[in-house]
């Protein structure tokens, strides 16, 4: 299947979870789901087949916008669909979608860490990169957070 026949379908599969659609570039489409349609969307892509879960990162939009974003980036052949959701900075919480892909745990735990968003039902939010003494609510890429001394 081609990368713009991909991108089709992936619209197509998911026409009645997402709230809005843009291409940044030829080969990805992002798609926006709230919150609690994630793990229906990602459900119904892994039911069609339809590439894989390659990897999970977040955004933090800044104290002053007061919004995350954590992003499920999926492949098939060339084509990338972005599943974006937004969160509010305040309650950063987003369902777990490792009963869907089992293998999402450590980017989850990843985001967990970095920012403090929790995944709720996650089998696994120990962290993966910071010493066991860190301080428990210093997420070190929050664009608010103090490192060392220096600016925020």
């Amino acid at each position: 299947m081609t990368t713009d026949r991909n991108l089709l379908h992936a619209q197509s599969i998911l026409r009645d979870l997402a709230t809005d659609w843009s291409q940044p570039a030829p080969e990805r489409y992002d798609a926006h789901v709230l919150p609690q349609k994630l793990v229906a969307t990602v459900t119904k892509l892994n039911q069609a087949r339809w590439g894989y879960l390659a990897a999970i990162t977040g955004l933090d939009k800044g104290p002053e916008v007061g919004e995350f974003e954590v992003l499920y980036h999926f492949c098939a052949g060339a084509a990338v669909l972005t599943l974006r959701v937004t969160l509010n900075r305040a309650y950063p919480v987003i369902p777990s979608v490792c009963a869907v892909f089992p293998y999402a745990s450590p980017y989850e735990r990843e985001t967990g860490e970095m920012l403090g968003i929790r995944f709720d039902g996650t089998p696994d939010d120990s962290w993966l990169f910071l010493p066991d003494d860190w301080e428990p609510e210093v997420f070190p890429l929050r664009k608010d957070t103090v490192l060392n001394g220096g600016d925020a």
